[in-house]
């Protein structure tokens, strides 16, 4: 199977359109027609509806779907594996949530690279979905993310919960009431307590499904927000940014997942989980001291 074609496939379904995905893959429409001509005659089957509305999956099409993920995640993999740099002896790949990059995935990356002088390492961002697709495919060895689902062939390791912190740009903001609170969706478990505890505060104004972008906005915009320790704490830390007084400090869990051939090939992992919890633990605690000083 020509794996050019499968990955115009996956492009095709991605954006939408055989003009979309010619764009995406830096080729002519004919381009990618050819290609998808090519891999629907290999299997003998019609893959794609062409239509002036987009393109949609036909029944032999969402079949391949099951698989074509894998199979091109797997060549790169393999790709990883076989064309290292002379003096290096192994690849990882590495996903991580980007809310959870400035802290333990950051921390994850750091040590590898740093105690591993053979290994080749790269990392991918992606939604907690995507990563537990990409490992699930066999297309990445270790993810860092939120949302974590053990499947078979896989270990979790539970990192200390990610601190969420009400922050503002101001000194002495009301903890209920500011006018310019921004509402960051930290997913389904923060947004039930959240409600309970402003169960009166009104609906907010600005709402994110990014920390990171909240951070953005909140750091060129008056407004206060709830962002993780690990993300706002050098902004608090040269006063950019502020924890507002007597807000309740919510949690939400995050893990470490591991395919089992990583935690088999990766003898150093479980020390570097260990690393990166102590240190989270002793961040959480320099941070309290911190916090309980300025009060």
């Amino acid at each position: 199977m020509n794996l050019t074609s499968l990955q115009t496939f996956l492009a095709i379904l991605e954006t939408g359109s055989l003009v979309r995905a010619a764009d995406k893959l830096n080729v002519t429409q004919s381009t990618v027609t050819a290609r998808l001509k090519t891999l629907e005659e290999e299997l003998g089957q019609v893959l794609i509806n062409r239509q002036k509305s987009g393109a949609t999956l036909t029944p032999a099409g969402a079949k391949l779907m099951r698989y074509a993920p894998a199979i091109t995640g797997l060549w790169r993999q393999a790709k990883n594996e076989t064309g290292l740099p002379a003096g290096l002896t192994s690849a990882c790949s590495f996903g991580c949530e980007r809310d959870l990059w400035h802290g333990a995935g950051r921390a994850f990356f750091h040590y590898a690279t740093s105690t591993q002088p053979e290994l080749a390492m790269s990392a991918r961002q992606g939604s907690g979905r995507d990563l537990t697709e990409w490992i699930a495919t066999g297309s990445i060895d270790i993810i860092v993310t939120f949302e974590a689902v053990t499947r078979a062939s896989q270990t979790l390791y539970p990192l200390p919960a990610e601190e969420l912190i009400l922050c503002s740009d101001r000194r002495n903001t009301p903890m209920i009431g500011d006018p310019n609170y921004i509402f960051v969706d930290h997913g389904a478990e923060y947004r039930r307590v959240h409600a309970e505890f402003y169960h009166d505060a009104g609906i907010a104004r600005l709402n994110f499904d990014s920390a990171w972008w909240a951070l953005q906005y909140l750091l060129e915009n008056p407004g206060s927000a709830y962002l993780p320790r690990s993300l706002a704490q050098r902004y608090l830390d040269k006063a950019a940014l502020f924890i507002v007084p007597d807000a309740p400090v919510f949690h939400r869990k995050k893990s470490l997942l591991a395919s089992d051939q990583a935690v088999e090939k990766f003898h150093w992992l479980e020390n570097a989980i260990a690393q990166i919890q102590s240190h989270e633990r002793q961040q959480h605690g320099r941070a309290l001291s911190q916090g309980q000083a300025d009060q």
